[in-house]
């Protein structure tokens, strides 16, 4: 069966005659397979839109952020009612177009859907700001007068790899009333089209200034025609995805890059007991398994501590289990050729490795993903992929750091069980190495919508401030003018020019 769907959503003041025809694009996913129906654009059709969204976008200026929360929220609560219309859809288009088994579908909105509820946007402006109102006008805080300015046009394009990152992306602009411009990648194309529909029957001013549209990575001419009208440009993707869009963006445009990072995990001795060793295994099992291994803040290798009564290669073991367990309740969606062909080699690889008493290797067959590759020495091959971890001994929590040094600039996130006291001193140590967010296993895989996103503030990123200052009350000390000669030349006796 093919679902044939129109992933997009324009404002009502952008009508069909702003475009020339609809287009149609394959999807890359799972069953039921998708077809796409998007708009086919032109770099005249894409300045006009941002031109639209810029102009609907003023009237947000005139609304409280409050009420803006409010809208928002009310949407987003319906993607976590299982009685909603919105998450049937949701939940029935996401295994084909994202690429995710049914149920992974369900637990992905069930881990980010409450963050896009009314009390957790209101959070996540109360963190970011000392004073909301700042928002709507001019406070003061710790004796400046200032207010912070939501741009007049925030253009985002996400990558696909994950769905409902989109999502994230488009509340933090339209909530500091920044009319919105999102290009979603195919794999995260559905929660935001959806979000924008239930928005347009939700508040249809604050939908007039979104639009989700997709078109074909690297079409050239439309990025430079979408980026050349932007006051704020956001873009999610590799390092080249990244620095590609950096070099087209107009320099008086913010431009905030969230590029490729790695998450690693370490596991503690104070958890490698018999009785904890277990549930530790199972929350490193479930960080693994979520997104199926294609998000940021999944853990691609983890390092065991030495000498704690549960070894690092009976924790792989014991992980590997973990994962097949994983596996029965959460199946990982179907792989596309060129993953299956990558962890083909990651299996081959780490096989002749185990043969050259190297380390062990664990896996789930043809039938699933998961992998586990435990190394008593170094392995190479490519990185970790669809439910594939690599374990690594360790002889104690203070040399991370001089492991993963190579890799610092990329790294995000930590995740962490089993330190005990030892946790503070060493989230220091691995902060200044890179790292932006220590986090426990169990926690890993939704950070709440104020996190420090790659250690910035999520919101304080898209503003610009304008500051009043007031008039001292001091006197200013009044000019000098130079003594004269008497023949009133204020040179004296200097020489003159000549002329």
């Amino acid at each position: 069966m093919t679902i044939r769907w129109e992933a997009f959503a324009l404002p009502d003041t952008f009508g069909p005659a702003d475009l020339r025809s609809l287009d149609v694009v394959e999807g890359v996913g799972g069953e039921p397979a998708p077809t796409y129906v998007v708009p086919e654009l032109t770099p005249e059709s894409v300045t006009r839109l941002a031109r639209v969204l810029r102009t609907a976008g003023a009237a947000l200026t005139r609304r409280p952020v409050t009420e803006l929360a409010d809208a928002l929220g009310r949407v987003g609560e319906r993607f976590g009612d299982a009685a909603d219309p919105i998450r049937e859809e949701a939940l029935a288009l996401l295994p084909g177009t994202a690429g995710v088994s049914p149920e992974m579908a369900h637990a992905i909105l069930d881990g980010m859907a409450p963050d896009w509820t009314r009390d957790r946007l209101h959070r996540l402006v109360q963190t970011e700001f000392e004073d909301v109102a700042a928002l709507d006008g001019f406070v003061t805080v710790r004796g400046r007068t200032a207010m912070a300015v939501g741009p007049g046009l925030c253009v985002q394009i996400v990558s696909g790899s994950v769905p409902g990152v989109g999502v994230n992306a488009l509340i933090r602009s339209l909530i500091l009333k920044g009319p919105t411009l999102l290009k979603p990648g195919l794999g995260d194309a559905v929660l935001p089209v959806l979000f924008a529909r239930a928005l347009r029957e939700e508040d249809a001013a604050l939908a007039d200034a979104l639009a989700v549209v997709y078109w074909t990575g690297g079409s050239t001419e439309l990025e430079r025609a979408a980026l050349g009208e932007a006051d704020v440009i956001t873009v999610y993707g590799s390092d080249a995805t990244v620095s590609a869009l950096r070099s087209s963006a107009p320099v008086t445009a913010r431009f905030v890059g969230y590029r490729h990072r790695v998450g690693v995990g370490i596991v503690g001795r104070e958890a490698l007991t018999p009785d904890s060793v277990d549930e530790a295994a199972a929350e490193v099992a479930s960080a693994v398994a979520m997104f199926d291994q294609r998000g940021c803040v999944c853990p691609q290798v983890v390092y065991v501590e030495e000498r704690g009564e549960i070894t690092p290669a009976d924790f792989a073991e014991r992980l590997a289990t973990a994962l097949a367990e994983v596996e029965l309740r959460l199946p990982c969606g179907r792989a596309d050729v060129e993953d299956a062909a990558a962890l083909h080699q990651l299996r081959g690889n780490a096989e002749l490795h185990a043969a050259a008493g190297r380390g062990v290797v664990y896996h789930g067959g043809d039938e699933a993903s998961w992998t586990v590759v435990y190394e008593s020495e170094p392995m190479p091959g490519p990185a970790c992929l669809l439910r594939s971890v690599r374990v690594k001994p360790l002889g104690d929590a203070e040399e991370l750091a001089e492991e993963l040094g190579p890799v610092g600039p990329h790294l995000q996130t930590i995740v962490v069980p089993g330190l005990g006291d030892r946790d503070r001193d060493l989230a220091i140590t691995w902060g200044r190495l890179g790292a932006s967010r220590i986090v426990p296993f169990r926690d890993a895989s939704f950070p709440p919508p104020w996190w420090l996103h790659d250690g910035r503030g999520p919101l304080q990123d898209l503003v610009r401030w304008v500051e009043v200052e007031a008039g001292s009350t001091r006197r200013r000390p009044a000019a000098v003018r130079p003594a004269r000669s008497p023949s009133g030349d204020p040179h004296g006796d200097s020489p003159r020019p000549s002329r």
